[in-house]
C-alpha cells in the first residue's frame, strides 16, 4: 500500500503563510519532513484560489519538486488550477479528481487525456453527492469508468476513491463498511471485471473531530482497508501512530509497489 501525504494544504498555518508571501522556506521544510516520515507520494492541494492567485499552484509544485523527487498528486476541483500544476510538473503527476459533475467531465477528463496522467476517480454523482450504499457506489464506479475509457484514459491509469464519511455523520459506521466493501470489489476485480486501482482519503474520517477521536480509529481502519486490497492511502504522514501501523502492515504484505506498478501505462 502506497502512503500519499496530504499535509500540504492551506489549513496548515505555515503553508497558508508561505502561500500568502510566496515564501518557499516553509514548503521546503515540510516537504523534507514528509519524505523523512515515509511519504511515497505528496498531495498538492492549494485550496480555493481566485484567478489573481492561481500562481500559488505553480509555486507549490515548483517548490516541492525542487526539494524532493516524490511523485505528486495535483488535488483540486478547479480545472484551471490543475492545468497550472500540470504545466509546472517535471514528471507526470496524478490528477485528483474526476466525478460525475458535468464541469469535471468536460474539463478535468480532457486534461488527463491531454497530459496522459493517472486519474483519481471520486465516487461522487453529478451533484457532488457521495452515495451511501455499495450498490450505488458500484453503479457510479461503472459509469465513471466507462466515461474515462471512452475519453481515452486507460483502465490502468485510474484510481477509484469510494470516499470515507466523517464520523460526525449519523450513518458513518454503515458508510465505512460500504466503503471497505467497495474497495474490495474494485481491488479484487469483482466490480469492473478486472482489478482496479483504489485510493482512500483517510483524513476525512476525523476532520474537525481530532480532540474527541484519537488516531487509533485511523489505524484500525487502515488495517481493514489493507486486508481488502487497498492500493494507496491519502493521509497525515506526520501522524506517527498511523505511520507505525502502515509500516507494520507493510511487513506483513511486503513492500509497497512503485507508482508505475500501481498505475501502469499501457504497453
Amino acid at each position: 500500500m502506497i502512503f500519499a501525504a496530504d499535509n500540504l494544504h492551506p489549513l496548515n498555518p505555515d503553508v497558508a503563510a508561505a502561500l500568502e508571501g510566496l515564501d518557499p522556506g516553509p514548503i521546503r521544510h515540510r516537504a523534507r519532513r514528509l519524505l523523512d516520515a515515509g511519504a511515497q507520494w505528496i498531495d498538492i492541494n492549494p485550496g480555493y484560489l481566485p484567478r489573481s492567485r492561481e500562481d500559488r499552484m505553480t509555486f507549490l509544485v515548483e517548490t516541492v519538486q525542487e526539494t524532493v523527487s516524490l511523485p505528486l498528486i495535483l488535488d483540486s476541483p478547479h480545472p484551471r488550477l490543475l492545468r497550472k500544476g500540470l504545466q509546472a510538473c517535471r514528471k507526470t503527476p496524478i490528477l485528483n479528481g474526476l466525478t460525475l459533475e458535468p464541469r469535471r467531465l468536460e474539463e478535468i477528463l480532457p486534461l488527463a487525456v491531454e497530459y496522459e496522467t493517472p486519474l483519481v476517480v471520486l465516487l461522487l454523482d453529478d451533484r457532488s453527492f457521495s452515495p451511501p450504499s455499495v450498490e450505488e457506489k458500484a453503479a457510479l464506479a461503472a459509469e465513471l469508468h466507462a466515461r474515462a475509457l471512452a475519453a481515452g484514459v486507460s483502465h490502468q491509469r485510474l484510481l477509484f476513491d469510494p470516499l470515507l464519511p466523517n464520523m460526525s455523520w449519523a450513518d458513518a459506521p454503515a458508510r465505512i463498511a460500504h466503503t471497505i466493501e467497495t474497495v474490495r470489489l474494485l481491488s479484487q476485480g469483482d466490480l469492473l471485471g478486472r482489478p482496479a486501482g483504489t485510493l482512500v482519503g483517510l483524513s476525512n474520517l476525523r476532520s474537525g473531530l481530532r480532540r474527541s477521536l484519537g488516531p487509533e480509529l485511523d489505524c484500525a481502519l487502515l488495517g481493514a482497508l489493507a486486508q481488502v486490497g487497498l492500493h494507496a492511502v491519502l493521509a497525515d504522514v506526520l501522524n506517527t501512530r498511523l505511520v507505525r501501523s502502515w509500516k507494520f502492515l507493510e511487513t506483513l504484505a511486503g513492500p509497497s509497489p512503485a507508482v508505475d506498478q500501481v498505475l501502469a501505462a499501457d504497453g
